[in-house]
C-alpha cells in the first residue's frame, strides 16, 4: 500500500510544478489580455498581433475599426490587440 502511494508522489510532485510554472502563470496572463480587450475604448492607440499600429475609431462587439492612417480604416477581430499603447505613440 505504501509502496504504490510512494510510487506516484514524484508524478504528483511533477504535477504541482507544472502548474505553478506553466498552467497558472499561462492563465493569468490570458486574464489580463481579456481585461485590456474589454477595456478598449474609441481613440485609444493600440498595436495588433500583425503589427499594425493605429487608433481604435470604432468598436463592436467582437471587431474593432482601426484607423492606421487618415481616412484609412481596418477591420480587425478584438482579439487581434497585443497591446494599448500610452497617447501620443502614434504620430
Amino acid at each position: 500500500m505504501q509502496s504504490s502511494l510512494m510510487g506516484m508522489l514524484p508524478l504528483v510532485l511533477m504535477f504541482v510544478v507544472l502548474w505553478f510554472v506553466m498552467i497558472r502563470p499561462q492563465m493569468k496572463k490570458a486574464k489580463e489580455h481579456k481585461a485590456m480587450i474589454d477595456a478598449l475604448a474609441k481613440g485609444d492607440e493600440v498595436a495588433t498581433a500583425g503589427g499594425v499600429l493605429g487608433k481604435v475609431a470604432k468598436l463592436g462587439d467582437s471587431f474593432i475599426t482601426l484607423e492606421i492612417s487618415a481616412g484609412v480604416e481596418v477591420q480587425l477581430q478584438r482579439s487581434a490587440v497585443v497591446q494599448v499603447l500610452p497617447k501620443g505613440s502614434i504620430k
